[in-house]
């Protein structure tokens, strides 16, 4: 199964950035005065990092907050989800700062969430000392694996990124076992209907926890009838919503054999039985493989797309070092 964590990482947070930072960055969340509205900068920030070889990531944002203590002055936080392991990583963390600095010459405070498997990888800092010169940031982490706890003690934790954790932490240790992430799946989504929360936010959540938590169509439409039974036992009707969502985070995709089809036969025969849903849900695979996570454009134009275009796309791919290269025309 290929897992997409970019797109649900990014509606979360921007949705519910008091509920993350007071979740992963407890120290910082209780020195900013959350009865002032924050505001996300993503358009200065991308402008800031449009550099290419700055790398691929999860996810940034830059948001403008105030503190607690009485100062004027506006702080900006910089924040990164990481969910791989980057050599760079630390030293881009030091280059957005400061560019952020540069832009704004207002406190900058980084800080990332590391949502990658690997437990031993954490960057803390990136600097130098050299002829009596020090330069130095230090930035503190939160580790997606030290989070393992709030699985088996859910029922007690009300923060939403406690059950934003729990699927991401599910979905990567379910990856290669579907009937285990359905069962897990399943158990977060009985436990969101047993929350005491408003519709809106359980209907968000259930849309972040079905993006991360992909299921194989089968597997899928086994959870809708679990969900349709938990349904007529209570009175909260979600499923309108949630079938719309399972079709907006494009789970139904290569639904019939498609995907199935287009995986056992290659590319070049799944197109030749007009498998086209099958040989677009392949070439992604094959694009995520080296490219990393898809943007949503990206997605929607592979889903649109003709049999030739993907035949043409496909070939392109065999030698193309960047996915401007695989989508040329020429």
């Amino acid at each position: 199964m290929s897992d997409d964590y970019d797109s649900p990482w990014k509606e979360v947070v921007m949705h519910h950035f008091p509920e993350f930072m007071a979740f992963y960055f407890p120290q910082a969340h209780a020195q900013i005065d959350w009865s002032l509205p924050h505001v996300f900068l993503d358009q200065e920030l991308a402008a800031l990092s449009a550099d290419a070889e700055l790398g691929k990531r999860l996810l940034d944002k830059l948001v403008s907050v105030r503190k607690l203590d009485g100062d004027e002055q506006w702080v900006l936080v910089h924040l990164e989800v990481q969910g791989w392991r980057d050599a760079d990583f630390a030293e881009r963390m030091f280059i957005y700062n400061y560019r952020v600095y540069d832009r704004y010459r207002r406190p900058v405070a980084s800080m990332a969430l590391l949502t990658d498997e690997n437990r031993h990888w954490r960057p803390t800092g990136f600097g130098w000392q050299q002829l009596g010169c020090t330069m130095q940031l230090d930035f503190p982490i939160a580790k997606m694996q030290d989070y393992g706890y709030v699985i088996p003690d859910l029922a007690s934790q009300e923060n939403a990124f406690a059950l934003v954790s729990a699927a991401h932490l599910l979905a990567q240790s379910t990856r290669n076992d579907a009937h285990r992430r359905r069962i897990a799946k399943w158990k977060l989504t009985k436990m969101l209907y047993e929350r005491d929360w408003d519709r809106q936010r359980i209907i968000d959540l259930y849309r972040v926890m079905d993006w991360i938590m992909y299921l194989p169509p089968a597997l899928e439409q086994r959870l809708r009838s679990g969900i349709v039974q938990l349904e007529r036992r209570s009175d909260m009707t979600y499923l309108s919503s949630i079938e719309r969502i399972g079709m907006e985070n494009g789970i139904k995709k290569g639904m019939e054999q498609g995907l199935q089809q287009g995986l056992e036969q290659g590319l070049e025969q799944g197109l030749e039985q007009g498998q086209r849903r099958g040989s677009a849900d392949l070439l992604s695979l094959m694009l995520r493989a080296r490219f990393g996570p898809l943007s949503l454009p990206v997605q929607i134009m592979l889903e649109d797309a003709p049999a030739d275009l993907l035949n043409q796309w496909a070939k392109n791919f065999v030698h193309a070092d960047s996915l401007d290269a695989v989508f040329r025309t020429e």
